[in-house]
């Protein structure tokens, strides 16, 4: 029996591969058309104004409508403005020119004062009995004990009274509170009349705070108050340091920072704070 041999079958060829030759060429030539158009299609605003500027500047003929349109066709111009750093030192110069005229009277009178005791206490202050002190809000006049009390007593000695009475004449005349302060060593104490060094201390301010009663301060005006030993200036461990740990502080307080000074709403005043309205 005879086996036929089976006839390999070409692939008919594909007739319509133009058409894919034929759209890319569409394509192209669509492409081509839009790209002539766009180029083509001219901006008039912006050809008169080149074209006014290019005669501006080879003529030399200047055209006032020239430059309006220019700037018309941009974006307007940013207002661009330089950004101010605080100076630290001109910030507090600011607020030290906000103080109310009643705070730098006050100040103005704090110096004043402190002149007149510098003068009036010189000798003590050259013996190094007295020292005075001046703060922006308040005066501080320091005397050691050796001047005011003997040792581990709270009366005035006979050479404390005349300080004392020239204190009160500088300071009689002024409204200004007056706080007085004790203060001791550490060595303890502990007998009946100062069981403790709190007692001793608090007792010499108010035998201060008498004496300047005394000497016609308004009573209104002083506070007595002990510190004991727990507010030293010097070391302790040494007989000089003691020393000046054992003294008596009268301070003249500006009339905005004492609690009894003002009322709160001249302390405002003084102060330049706006006080909120009550209910």
């Amino acid at each position: 029996m005879v086996r036929r041999k089976k006839r390999h079958l070409e692939e008919p060829e594909n007739q319509e591969r133009w058409m894919v030759s034929y759209a890319d060429f569409i394509t192209l030539l669509f492409a081509f058309f839009v790209v002539m158009y766009s180029i083509s299609s001219v901006n008039n605003k912006k050809y008169e104004s080149l074209s006014e500027a290019l005669d501006y500047a080879f003529k030399s003929q200047p055209h006032k409508q020239t430059s309006q349109q220019i700037i018309e066709e941009g974006p307007p111009p940013s207002d661009i403005k330089p950004i101010v750093l605080e100076n630290p030192t001109t910030e507090e110069e600011k607020k030290r020119q906000q103080l109310s005229d009643e705070i730098l009277h006050e100040r103005r009178t704090l110096i004043d004062v402190t002149d007149e005791l510098e003068d009036v206490l010189s000798t003590y202050v050259e013996d190094n009995l007295v020292t005075i002190k001046r703060h922006d809000f308040w005066v501080e006049l320091e005397m050691n004990s050796e001047l005011l009390f003997l040792s581990g007593e709270a009366e005035l000695s006979g050479k404390a009274l005349p300080v004392l009475e020239k204190v009160a004449d500088t300071i009689r005349s002024m409204p200004n509170v007056v706080n007085i302060e004790g203060h001791t060593d550490d060595i303890p104490i502990d007998t009946i009349e100062y069981p403790s060094n709190w007692d001793l201390s608090s007792a010499r301010a108010t035998s201060v705070v008498r004496e300047l009663i005394k000497n016609r301060i308004n009573p209104a005006r002083l506070s007595a108050v002990g510190y004991g030993e727990f507010h030293p200036i010097a070391d302790n461990n040494t007989e000089s340091g003691r020393f000046k740990n054992r003294r008596v502080l009268l301070v003249l307080m500006s009339q905005a920072f004492a609690r009894y000074g003002m009322n709160d709403a001249e302390r405002a005043k003084v102060l330049n704070f706006e006080r909120n309205a009550e209910p």
